[in-house]
């Protein structure tokens, strides 16, 4: 399936965090893009997920995002992207995490809207174009 232009979220490991302890704005919006076949991820995100998971149970419901959403494929090119990208960031005095920084070259790549709740993003969207979904405005730390 081709997700540019699909209309697709990519949605942060901070608002699966929320979306999976019930709480709103998340569970919401996460159900809501759900239930409209919109949302896609990554292999950070799983992998984020996966580490911070609290029991075997929540292994097992993340497990199952690879075949629940469609998965963007990385490439050497956008880790490279992700790495000057950090880079450049640094060089301006601001420091962010590599992982954020793949997330959001693949959004950009992808041409896929991110949700998310991390404030990095708003930092990142300063350096490059970045399609930020709406939530964004509720940020938390």
């Amino acid at each position: 399936m081709a997700i540019k232009d699909s209309g697709k979220v990519l949605v942060d490991t901070s608002v699966w965090i929320d979306f999976f302890r019930k709480k709103e704005p998340a569970y919401g919006l996460v159900s809501e893009l759900m239930g409209a076949e919109r949302i896609c991820s990554i292999g950070i995100v799983l992998a984020e997920l996966l580490q911070g998971a609290k029991s075997m149970k929540e292994i097992s419901v993340v497990k199952d995002f690879i075949h629940v959403f469609d998965f963007l494929t990385e490439t050497p090119q956008l880790w490279e992207e992700a790495g000057v990208l950090s880079f450049r960031l640094r060089g301006k005095g601001r420091t962010v995490g590599l992982s954020d920084c793949l997330i959001a070259v693949m959004s950009k790549q992808y041409d896929v809207a991110l949700l998310s709740f991390d404030k990095d993003f708003a930092i990142i969207k300063e350096e490059i174009k970045l399609d930020l979904h709406p939530l964004i405005g509720s940020m938390q730390g």
